[in-house]
């Protein structure tokens, strides 16, 4: 297992093709299978007031194949903070301890980064993932809204944890 920063100029055809691998996270997010132009989107989305330069993004590798892909974004919600926009395995990588690896190599840039907690968001319909965040030490804030994607709707909930 390797994991290395990814970039759009040489990793966007990794990412398009992890997609196609690994749809059913997007099928559940927003009713439909990921192409090029979702790809295009982990290399560029931000969340509010967080510069560019400062983002993470990050590639699982089981031989050459990209098996993960997570992004780390720092000063949201507040300044001193960091933000998991996505963390995802494939299939064929779950349920082997990489997610637990893939999380420690996240909150050590995050530490790096002077965040004092790691914040993400997760679905209701993913009782999976917030199982696996809560085990690896993610509390619920009470904070919880809707995203909507055309005519899907999922409730999400923000978890943190202190670093």
């Amino acid at each position: 297992m390797l994991i290395r920063p990814l970039d759009m100029a040489s990793d966007l055809n990794r990412v398009v093709e992890f997609y196609v691998d690994a749809p059913d996270y997007w099928e559940i997010a927003e009713g439909s299978r990921p192409g090029l132009e979702k790809a295009k989107e982990f290399f560029k989305d931000l969340p509010p007031d967080c510069d560019p330069k400062d983002a993470r993004r990050l590639g699982l590798f089981l031989g050459e194949r990209l098996s993960g892909i997570a992004d780390l974004f720092f000063g949201f919600p507040e300044a001193g903070d960091a933000y998991i926009g996505l963390m995802m395995l494939g299939p064929w990588a779950r349920n082997q301890g990489m997610g637990k690896s893939f999380l420690s190599q996240v909150e050590g840039l995050a530490r790096a980064g002077e965040a004092k907690c790691l914040y993400l968001a997760v679905m209701t319909i993913n009782s999976k993932g917030r199982a696996f965040w809560e085990r690896e030490g993610f509390s619920a804030t009470g904070l919880s809204g809707m995203s909507v994607v055309g005519d899907n709707q999922q409730e999400l909930h923000r978890l943190v944890k202190s670093l």
